[in-house]
């Protein structure tokens, strides 16, 4: 029963895993993108993870959400190996997911309406989760009628009106400019503090993981990536991330976990280097 209970602490976690992509062409070699990695997530935690460019880490965020299976080892999601698509979690991609012939308030409607849900009661909950980002009064918008930060909080309401238990998100800012991608952040933080979701966040931007988690997971320069270190996020909630930033606490963390990343980043990019010669 105590196995049990423990188990049921973690809403996702990855028990060994590695993820090999085989060869499709005659000559070519297979790629481990991840080898033998073993991560944990608590209900209710926020854990971002950073590395290299092209070391596996949105192959991670891939096998979180059931559209890779493991080749070896097992995903586990609530103490249930995860077999298929993960429907205890909601996915929040780099780029728009939004359908263009959609307006906002049907893109967010979209997902409540394929798990069958009658749509006056989708129109209600997605109307309020618009008004919760900050965009109720543009629900009749298309996407190609809302800036780049407004697309993003159409997905993130898509996202989060489903109220998963796990929220995936692989670098969901990074083409946004600066003071939008703040704004998304603290807005972020805001509606994670409201219902504390367990949180998979993919991200190249140390800064941004520090500012935004309670724990910040370095992975290893492909190939096979797996975690090098774990740092505990000990800054006082509520954050405002540009706030954050400048506190002494935060200088330090940044320190610590860069000497851990330098190096991986350095190797990742000699790699790319090779790659194109």
């Amino acid at each position: 029963m105590a196995e049990m209970a423990a188990a049921l602490d973690y809403a996702l976690e990855f028990l060994g895993v590695s993820c090999v992509f085989k060869a499709t062409e005659t000559g070519a070699q297979s790629y481990t993108a991840v080898g033998q990695s073993t991560l944990r997530i608590k209900a209710g935690e926020f854990v971002s993870v950073v590395g290299p460019t092209g070391c596996g880490k949105s192959t991670l965020l891939n096998m979180a959400a059931g559209l890779l299976a493991p080749s070896s080892g097992e995903v586990r999601v609530f103490g249930q190996v995860l077999n298929g698509i993960n429907t205890r979690a909601g996915y929040m991609f780099q780029s728009d997911a939004l359908m263009p012939w959609r307006s906002a308030l049907d893109n967010v409607m979209l997902g409540l309406q394929y798990r069958g849900v009658p749509d006056e009661v989708a129109k209600t909950q997605a109307l309020d989760w618009l008004q919760r980002v900050g965009l109720g009064e543009f629900g009749d918008r298309y996407p190609h009628q809302l800036s780049g930060g407004m697309r993003k909080r159409t997905a993130l309401a898509q996202v989060l009106a489903l109220d998963p238990d796990i929220i995936l998100m692989d670098e969901p800012f990074s083409a946004l400019d600066i003071q939008t991608r703040q704004l998304m952040e603290d807005e972020v933080l805001e509606l994670w503090a409201a219902k504390k979701k367990a949180v998979l966040f993919i991200t190249h931007d140390l800064d941004e993981a520090i500012a935004m988690s309670d724990r910040v997971v370095v992975l290893s320069a492909g190939p096979a990536t797996h975690p090098l270190g774990e740092f505990e996020i000990d800054l006082v909630r509520p954050r405002h991330v540009a706030e954050v930033r400048t506190q002494p606490r935060f200088v330090e963390l940044h320190t610590q976990i860069w000497g851990v990343l330098r190096d991986e980043v350095l190797k990742g990019y000699s790699q790319q280097l090779r790659k194109a010669a």
